[in-house]
């Protein structure tokens, strides 16, 4: 089933947070931890706040950082070859949103 206008190649890529529920529940699992489990549920919690303040930019660059890596690719992420990954790993983009995901990931070094 094709969504009307969501078939064929996208030029658009949204980046979606959703991290206040999953702040929220975390908190709430820490209050009833034992010992042993509230180091690793104090990590997660710095893990997502972290994750809620970064910025789309660098959303976007480790995103695409992620597809390449999926797809094998580990050369340099400003050539040709890496957009040509990008769309590898995530087939229904367009060339116009892989080079411009392409040049969020040059602009946000790791």
């Amino acid at each position: 089933m094709n969504i009307t206008g969501l078939s064929g190649k996208s030029d658009a890529v949204l980046v979606i947070r959703d991290t206040e529920p999953i702040v929220a529940a975390l908190r709430g699992a820490l209050v009833e931890a034992s010992p042993e489990e509230r180091p690793g549920l104090e990590r997660a919690v710095a893990l997502v706040e972290a994750a809620a303040d970064a910025s789309e930019e660098r959303l976007r660059a480790d995103w695409v950082r992620t597809r390449l890596a999926d797809v094998g690719y580990d050369g340099e992420i400003d050539s040709v070859r890496a957009v040509r990954a990008l769309r590898q790993a995530e087939p229904r983009l367009s060339l116009l949103a892989a080079v411009q995901l392409q040049k969020a990931a040059v602009a946000q070094p790791e």
